[in-house]
């Protein structure tokens, strides 16, 4: 391996999505956002219930900053039935920077998710009026000719006839995995961005087929389609940035198990504790394959991916704090503890677990 990023400092990661859960998971995984060398995440709203009101969301931040306190959270609401034009304006006032839709039954928590979004036509025009951010899980819903493979490239018309709607609306279709849905960012204005997460720089179909830890949704796709992502990842385009998109769910859910029963593997990757780390190792394995040059992968080019994209796009100051990343000898921990009453209950494995990965340090 070529190590192309020992020594390099950069400011701090920014993360816009997120998925920090809450209860036991929560204060487990909250407090390793800074060891990703990230100080600012977009939090996303799917727990159980949803953060459907002003008052959840502040209520949640609240606790999350008591977990980490040098991180800056930025809050998001659940597009449902009880969010209102009148919603959105209070958010507005409260800071909230944007609102999610899950389309129904597509992924973890989104039995409550959109339907039919022209019934939601007024709560857009809102948002486009106060400055909020439509987030859009780019994924159709479950049908008979709609698959884990094809989900995200149906839904693609969907995010152009919103952009057409609301063309001032600030939309993001969030963790890309097809080069159709770069191809689609793109073709969208300015105001229309595409997260990609750290770990679909690196998985491909046969990554998760089998692995439940690798196992998510939207799902990784082809050789080609992964391509396309460190492409756009390193394009120096303002219209991609990091949104890891972590998850992390107990290793008895991945394992689609709860007590002695069998059930579906829980979709989610937990990249939080080295989001930076494993965004550095992808584009570096990426320039070994022969799939990026060193070129590609500039100090420039990470500093607009990794943070300041995204920034610029939701409106956040660039970070007064740098972290400095070696080619040391850190590995991957197996799994973290999920533990209730002094008592281990259940773990979270990482994504990369038991392997090598750049050292981080704040400076």
């Amino acid at each position: 391996m070529s190590r192309l990023f020992d020594g390099l400092e950069l400011p701090a990661s920014a993360d816009f999505h997120v998925h920090l859960r809450q209860g036991t998971m929560m204060e487990t995984v909250t407090p390793t956002i800074a060891s990703g060398g990230v100080d600012t995440v977009y939090v996303m709203p799917n727990l159980i219930p949803p953060i459907d009101t002003v008052d959840k969301a502040l209520t949640y931040k609240q606790k999350l900053q008591s977990l980490a306190p040098d991180v800056y959270f930025l809050m998001s609401l659940y597009l449902c039935n009880a969010i209102t034009p009148d919603v959105i304006r209070e958010a507005a006032r409260a800071g909230i920077r944007g609102v999610k839709s899950y389309p129904a039954g597509v992924t973890t928590n989104s039995a409550s998710g959109v339907v039919d979004y022209e019934s939601f036509y007024p709560v857009f025009a809102a948002m486009e009026e106060h400055g909020l951010i439509l987030n859009l899980h780019g994924e159709s819903p479950p049908a008979p000719d709609i698959t884990v493979l094809n989900a995200e490239e149906t839904f693609l018309p969907t995010l152009t006839d919103l952009h057409r709607r609301f063309p001032k609306l600030q939309i993001i279709l969030e963790h890309c995995t097809t080069a159709k849905a770069v191809e689609a960012v793109k073709a969208c204005g300015a105001n229309v961005a595409g997260t990609i997460t750290a770990h679909h720089l690196s998985l491909i179909v046969d990554d998760w087929a089998g692995d439940p830890i690798n196992f998510c949704k939207p799902v990784a796709k082809l050789p080609a389609d992964r391509v396309a992502l460190l492409r756009a990842a390193v394009s120096r385009s303002p219209k991609f940035f990091l949104g890891t998109d972590s998850a992390p769910h107990p290793l008895r859910s991945k394992k689609g198990g709860v007590g002695n029963e069998c059930g579906k593997c829980a979709a989610g990757v937990f990249t939080q504790p080295y989001a930076t780390q494993i965004v550095l190792e992808a584009l570096d394995e990426a320039v070994a394959k022969g799939l990026l040059s060193k070129d590609d992968v500039g100090e420039e080019v990470l500093r607009g991916f990794l943070g300041e994209a995204g920034r610029k796009f939701y409106g956040v100051e660039a970070s007064k704090r740098k972290i400095k990343v070696t080619a040391g000898k850190e590995t991957v921990v197996e799994r973290l503890s999920l533990n209730e009453a002094g008592k281990e209950v259940d773990v979270v494995v990482p994504f990369r677990r038991g392997t090598s990965v750049y050292s981080l340090a704040w400076l």
